[in-house]
């Protein structure tokens, strides 16, 4: 990020689809706003096969708001599938299948989801972001390295259940910062006695910023006018 006095100044909602990186989101909206010098970051990574709310700052005033924006609480839709675990926790890696010979009812999954509620212990998934002696994870991973994380305390605030039809299981998670869904995901499955790997994952909010206000990739105008942007808050 850049540095340098610039009219833009303020926070664009990003409805992020699938496919495409957060960073490459930060660079088509620094683009449409007028290029290199609008100092612009986003706050919170969406993985390439994850859509939805990315919030982008633009300008020093927002940009220095990334990391009490990244504390606020998070809103996810997701789809899980029960049969089988992944060396990536979603569709992009090499499938494990599991054999559950007695898939679990109902009322299993609903207790199941209730012990994952509040302050709990998680590992993040090898291929992530996190980073091992200045190296993220997932470069280590894909070069067929051994990767190690070290479990982490994070915050579920509430899961509901919106559907179950194994193998598949939707759910909606309100939780904190530095939560993976992915993990989350294999979590549940192994509670369960089955698999588990995400095949689809929406974030919905971040805060009081939401989906319903947020603007699709494809359509941000280019260039970007200044009154599209939502003024940064004070504080997050």
């Amino acid at each position: 990020m850049t540095d340098s006095p610039s009219p833009m100044k303020g926070l664009l909602i990003v409805d992020k689809p699938v496919g495409c990186s957060s960073m490459d989101v930060v660079r088509r909206v620094r683009r449409s706003a007028g290029g290199k010098h609008i100092k612009t970051g986003h706050a919170g990574t969406l993985d390439p096969l994850a859509s939805g709310v990315l919030i982008c700052c633009l300008g020093r005033e927002a940009t220095r708001l990334v990391e009490s924006l990244m504390e606020l609480a998070k809103v996810y839709q997701t789809t899980i599938d029960l049969s089988a675990f992944s060396t990536t926790d979603d569709l992009e890696g090499e499938l494990q299948p599991v054999d559950v010979p007695q898939p679990p009812a109902e009322p299993q999954v609903h207790a199941v989801l209730g012990q994952f509620l509040g302050e709990i212990e998680q590992t993040p998934p090898a291929h992530s972001a996190v980073k091992i002696k200045g190296q993220p994870a997932y470069k280590m991973a894909r070069r067929g390295e051994d990767v190690k994380l070290r479990p982490r305390i994070i915050r579920i605030d509430a899961i509901e259940l919106l559907r179950y039809d194994w193998p598949e299981l939707e759910i909606v998670v309100t939780c904190g910062r530095g939560t993976y869904i992915r993990s989350l995901a294999r979590q549940i499955g192994a509670a369960l006695g089955a698999g588990g790997h995400l095949t689809a994952l929406r974030r919905t909010a971040v805060g009081p910023y939401t989906v319903d206000q947020a603007i699709h990739l494809d359509d941000v105008p280019d260039p970007l006018p200044a009154e599209v942007l939502l003024d940064a808050p004070e504080r997050a």
